[in-house]
């Protein structure tokens, strides 16, 4: 990314991290506008359209003034802006810890080896579920993490028999997370807990903490 070079964002923010495995730390998050995806269950859509440019000096000026050592790339879907890359590299040359929260239908070749890769597999409830792109699994280390969200009872057991088919926790951390609003988190716990499955249950924290609100 030249400094000519720029990115769409629909905002800068600094809140605590509500997923993954840095949940409750004080993070960045850098919110990429657009995404070729519209999942039943998205919770971003206002990312869908709009935004600002900004080139890459006025990202990384703005992210330093926030002041934490954990960034955060999402969206939207940020891999959709091929500029994106360069500022992973960015942001990881200056020191940051930098994640980047991505769906399971783009190509994560060019990502920076040094980013946690937090993919999001699309299950049935979604409405997206053929856009998986399951050979870019392989490009994933023990860092990165796997994410099914799960809005109902079909929904896990697509999730349970993809995990063992598939056998995606020898491969990385896999997140099973309740769809908010839509599966009760007590009773996605009590399934994981029956079948005993090698995941790691999570809620959404920010949304417990604020609600389903922008920029928090």
């Amino acid at each position: 990314m030249t400094k000519e070079s720029r990115l769409k964002l629909t905002e800068i923010f600094r809140s605590l991290q509500g997923e993954a495995d840095t949940v409750g730390i004080p993070t960045v998050f850098v919110r990429l506008t657009g995404c070729p995806l519209r999942c039943h269950y998205c919770d971003t859509a206002y990312a869908f359209h709009g935004g600002q440019w900004w080139t890459l000096p006025e990202i990384l000026a703005r992210v330093a003034e926030l002041e934490v050592r954990h960034v955060c790339v999402t969206g939207g879907e940020p891999l959709a802006q091929a500029a994106v890359h360069e500022l992973l590299a960015a942001l990881c040359d200056v020191g940051y810890r930098v994640s980047l929260e991505t769906s399971g239908a783009m190509s994560l070749e060019r990502v920076d080896p040094r980013v946690v890769k937090v993919v999001d597999i699309k299950t049935p409830a979604s409405g997206e579920e053929s856009r998986n792109r399951y050979d870019e699994l392989a490009r994933l280390d023990q860092k990165d993490l796997l994410k099914f969200v799960i809005a109902d009872r079909t929904d896990y057991e697509w999730s349970r028999e993809q995990l063992k088919a598939r056998a995606l926790s020898e491969r990385c951390t896999v997140l099973f997370s309740p769809s908010h609003q839509q599966l009760k988190a007590g009773d996605l716990a009590d399934w994981i807990l029956e079948d005993r499955l090698p995941v790691r249950f999570q809620i959404q924290l920010h949304k417990y903490l604020w609600g389903d609100v922008p920029g928090r």
